[in-house]
């Protein structure tokens, strides 16, 4: 059974920072892409990051690029993502994916985790 678990979400003030973490089990994902989605309430779910199997190429929605950074560990099967100069706007529940490719999601999902950002 395929699981992909988040963690290091939190409440944060605005400028600050958060790491994310995925780790995948069941399956390994070292030659797919993965990525993050967010969702905030009474929104749809929309892309933030994403990164190429091999960590070679990354991806980035415009509201995040030059503050957040994502990146890989295929030995340990995980994606991160630096969130940096943080803002209330960010705030959502984070979303783990793999599978996809680019910008487009896979079929495997986490749980999701909180990042609520304070002015």
């Amino acid at each position: 059974q395929v699981q992909l678990v988040e963690s290091g979400g939190g409440l944060v003030q605005a400028g600050g920072s958060l790491r994310l973490s995925c780790a995948a089990s069941g399956r390994t994902f070292s030659k797919n892409a993965m990525g993050w989605f967010r969702q905030a309430p009474g929104k749809e779910r929309e892309f933030v990051a994403a990164v190429s199997w091999s960590g070679g190429s990354t991806y980035y929605a415009d509201s995040v690029k030059g503050r957040f950074t994502i990146s890989r560990d295929n030995a340990k099967n995980t994606v991160f993502l630096q969130m940096n100069s943080l803002k209330p706007e960010d705030t959502a529940v984070y979303y783990c994916n793999a599978g996809g490719i680019a910008t487009l999601s896979g079929d495997y999902w986490g749980q999701g985790t909180q990042v609520t950002v304070s002015s």
